[in-house]
């Protein structure tokens, strides 16, 4: 009997810290909400390939932008159900062409450009990285507003056009989600 309780709480136990680490594949991101009787939920055997076009600034530019926030609250809810880093193949494509494109410099370089305001979404696109999203920046983009290539964050890849990109991508499989 005695034994029965400590296998139980050593599975609790385990389960547990796996679910916290799965939960915080970007720290301090959010992460979806349980759902008491929810159908339909993330499956660890499927493999998720998404790009996510970001293509709007944030409503406060002294504030991450809500899109890059979407995107590691689903790459969290995905870890939190036990979907493998290699299961989650995510693209964050940038292809602006209004205000708020500025999120892809680098800090001395967003803060010539925006009056010595830092780039609030640098720590962001980081942990998102470091989960394993992979970003792109349209290269149309770099061009028409003359970004020096040692401006733009090390994280983001070049590509020549945003149009190119997605649709290679939704080529080989990937669901487009415009933001």
């Amino acid at each position: 009997m005695l034994f029965a309780r400590v296998a139980t709480l050593a599975v609790l136990a385990a389960s547990t810290h796996l679910y916290a680490q799965s939960a915080l594949a970007v720290p301090g991101a959010p992460v979806a909400k349980d759902v008491p009787g929810a159908k339909a939920l993330p499956n660890p055997d499927k493999i998720y390939k998404v790009v996510f076009s970001i293509g709007k600034p944030g409503p406060d530019a002294n504030k991450v932008n809500p899109a890059l926030l979407s995107v590691a609250n689903y790459v969290n809810t995905l870890a939190k159900y036990g979907v493998p880093v290699e299961h989650r193949k995510i693209v964050v494509m940038f292809h602006h062409r209004g205000e708020g494109w500025d999120m892809i410099l680098k800090n001395d370089a967003h803060r010539r450009l925006t009056e010595g305001q830092d780039n609030p979404n640098i720590e962001m696109i980081q942990k998102l990285h470091e989960a394993g999203v992979d970003f792109r920046v349209c290269g149309q983009l770099v061009v028409g507003r003359k970004v020096k290539p040692e401006d733009i964050l090390p994280e983001i890849q070049t590509d020549l056009w945003a149009m190119t990109t997605i649709v290679d991508l939704q080529l080989d499989g990937y669901v487009h989600v415009a933001m």
